[in-house]
């Protein structure tokens, strides 16, 4: 199979990484110096800097050839969310494609809080298309460490492609059609990840508190993704509970860093500009936010996370919130 991965980010080269050693694989940056840079070194010293990229892994910054390489094969987009709609909208019509990117869209206006199928429907009415998703950091499964993702699409061909062309003894890969439970997990993990961070960073906070507000975190998904036309059993999967669980409390989670920096004291653009890489849950909040007070959807841990990335509350504050709230039945 020939595959082409557009964006050469960690998690888009990792996947490369991966599929490189069974499938004719060809890595797209946006980038020409990276991309010169990358096939020269044989590495991605930005994103994956202690991994070798294979031999075999192709690596090119003009996009028309890398379309044409994944012609008949399989095209995944693995940029940042922010860049989805474009990428969508320079396909070709007939172009089944995956992508990686997790969150719903930033901005304003009518398609502000899109999720990618929605971007997908309104660009591309009728094309096949789908999401590759699960709890997974990018530097394990370049490393070939073990892993499951889900691919979702409404089209059992295009889910059964994904699990051809990655499916491995390292890399698990299950499929679904629920493709908005899948995507709705992808997202909201990453908000409730901030707010983990942000109580594990308070020294008063303990691991009781913890797994209550995971707990509390995968029912404000499951009331989202529902609203949103998503079946309630896909947040008990990998997309929903297991991403949740990775993202909320793995050291390599950059939405969890951003959370704990924010504990300790420090503002949000020193916290980001710490990180050095894309932290899609901060971007996501308050379109998540936004998205489910359309729908009259609870949703009070997004709300206070919402409120400590714009300032109007601390992280002490926000707990307080939380644990102040009045006695309800639990589902």
């Amino acid at each position: 199979m020939k595959i082409t991965m557009l964006g050469a980010g960690a998690w888009g080269t990792a996947l490369a990484i991966h599929a490189a050693a069974r499938h004719d694989t060809l890595l797209w940056a946006r980038d020409p110096a990276q991309a010169v840079a990358m096939a020269q070194l044989r590495g991605n010293a930005r994103y994956l800097a202690d991994v070798e990229l294979p031999a075999a892994l192709r690596i090119s910054a003009d996009r028309d050839a890398a379309l044409a390489h994944s012609r008949d094969g399989l095209t995944v987009i693995a940029t940042p969310m922010a860049a989805l709609r474009e990428q969508l909208a320079t396909l070709p019509d007939d172009r089944p494609v995956l992508w990686l990117c997790k969150g719903f869209e930033a901005g304003s206006g009518p398609s502000a809080g899109s999720l990618g199928h929605e971007i997908a429907r309104a660009l591309r009415p009728g094309a096949l298309c789908g999401v590759l998703s699960g709890p997974s950091f990018a530097l394990e499964v370049a490393r070939g460490q073990p892993t499951a993702l889900v691919a979702a699409s409404a089209d059992a061909a295009l889910a059964a492609a994904a699990v051809a062309a990655f499916h491995s003894d390292s890399l698990r890969v299950y499929t679904s059609s629920d493709l908005v439970g899948v995507e709705v997990g992808g997202a909201v993990k990453n908000v409730m990840a901030i707010a983990v961070g942000i109580l594990d960073g308070l020294p008063e906070a303990g691991l009781n508190a913890r797994a209550a507000l995971i707990t509390r975190g995968l029912a404000e998904m499951t009331r989202l993704g529902v609203a949103l036309g998503a079946q309630a059993e896909t947040f008990m999967g990998l997309s929903g509970l297991g991403d949740l669980v990775l993202t909320a409390t793995g050291d390599l989670s950059r939405n969890r860093r951003v959370g704990l920096l924010l504990a300790a004291g420090l503002p949000l653009s020193e916290a980001l500009r710490s990180l050095g890489h894309v932290a899609e849950g901060v971007l996501s909040a308050p379109t998540v936010l936004a998205r489910a007070q359309r729908l009259g959807v609870d949703m009070p841990i997004a709300q206070a996370v919402v409120d400590v990335l714009q300032g109007r509350i601390t992280p002490p504050e926000a707990v307080a919130r939380l644990m102040s709230r009045g006695a309800r039945s639990e589902v």
